[in-house]
């Protein structure tokens, strides 16, 4: 099992920045992916950014030039660091894992709010 606690979300005006964390626990050994999704209600969960383990990314269009995903390996944490955000960036934000094999894990999601 992979356990991963998401941080960083909150509430920002439009143009702003926000980092989100994402600690990643329990048998993090066999982890290819980790990346962001997020999730406005009633909406179906869209990918954000992903990255592997050997460092390769990909991003969404609406993202792209705006939001980077980075990973530390040696603290099982990977980052999305959010700038120049909009009002359409709101949405709650999950972290998750893939392994080998097929499983996924996700985190609770943290919310981000962006002002306009």
């Amino acid at each position: 099992q992979v356990q991963l606690v998401e941080s960083g979300g909150g509430l920002v005006q439009a143009g702003g920045s926000l980092r989100l964390s994402c600690v990643a626990s329990g048998s993090v050994f066999s982890i290819n992916i980790m990346g962001w999704y997020r999730q406005v209600q009633g909406d179906q969960r869209e990918q954000v950014a992903i990255i592997s383990s050997g460092g390769i990314t990909n991003y969404a269009d609406s993202v792209k030039g705006r939001f980077t995903i980075s990973g530390d390996n040696a603290k099982n944490t990977v980052y999305l660091q959010m700038n120049n955000l909009k009002p359409e960036d709101t949405a709650v934000y999950y972290c998750c894992a893939f392994r080998g094999g097929g499983s996924s894990y996700w985190g609770k999601g943290t919310l981000v709010t962006v002002s306009s």
